[in-house]
This record gives C-alpha cells, sequence and structure tokens, in this order.
C-alpha cells in the first residue's frame, strides 16, 4: 500500500527558539511564485509530471552516468517496484523544474529517492 504514496516526509518539533526567533526565511509568495513557475513550465510540455505518459518517461527525465548510478543503487537498495522507480523519476523531474533545471540531475534524483526512504525505515 505504501508503494502508492510518492512522497514521505518527517517532520520534526520546531523548537521554542526559533519559533520565537526572526524569521528571515522565504516566504509563501516567493514559493507560490516557484511552484506556479514550474507548472507553467510541465503545462508546456502538455501534462503535469505526474502524468508524463511512460513512453516519454526516460527523454523528459534523461539522466547523465551520476544519475544513473544514484537511481541503479536506489532500486537495488531498497528493492522497489517498477511502478516506484517512474515515480521517483517523475517526482525528480518535479525537483528540477522547481531548480529550474532543464535536465535531472543525480542531485534531483537523490532528493526524490530520499522521500521514498522513510516508508521503508518506518514501516517495515
Amino acid at each position: 500500500m505504501l508503494d502508492r504514496i510518492d512522497l514521505h516526509i518527517e517532520v520534526p518539533a520546531v523548537p521554542y527558539q526559533e519559533l520565537r526567533g526572526k524569521d528571515d526565511g522565504i516566504t509563501s509568495a516567493e514559493i507560490r511564485l516557484r511552484v506556479e513557475s514550474a507548472r507553467a513550465l510541465q503545462q508546456s510540455r502538455g501534462f503535469y509530471n505526474a502524468h508524463i505518459p511512460a513512453r516519454q518517461l526516460r527523454k523528459l527525465c534523461a539522466l547523465d552516468d551520476a544519475g544513473e548510478r544514484t537511481l541503479e543503487m536506489a532500486v537495488r537498495r531498497m528493492g522497489l517496484s517498477a511502478r516506484a522507480h517512474d515515480r521517483i523519476l517523475k517526482v525528480a523531474r518535479t525537483i528540477a523544474d522547481l531548480d529550474l533545471s532543464e535536465r535531472v540531475s543525480a542531485k534531483h534524483l537523490a532528493e526524490a529517492v530520499q522521500y521514498r526512504s522513510l516508508d521503508r525505515n518506518y514501516w517495515q
């Protein structure tokens, strides 16, 4: 069942001092602009990343050697299904879009894999 959930994120409690401290972080408006930009990019491809057709997945999520090694290691070590493999590629494509990157890099893949790893740590 957990194979159907694409993002697993642990959210620790925020320490009191951080709650009361000065906030110099990114604003919600700035994050909204990044998301809107990424969604516009996805729409220009003809579909959102969650709906990338299987026949176009390898093209839109083309990986360099480092990316291939990262994904292969994750699939082997975590025993991922074919569905999980494809979902990781789609999440990595979204992370790359938010990063305004044309290519999916090993960094984007590693982040996407990290979002899948929590189910392996806590639910097995």
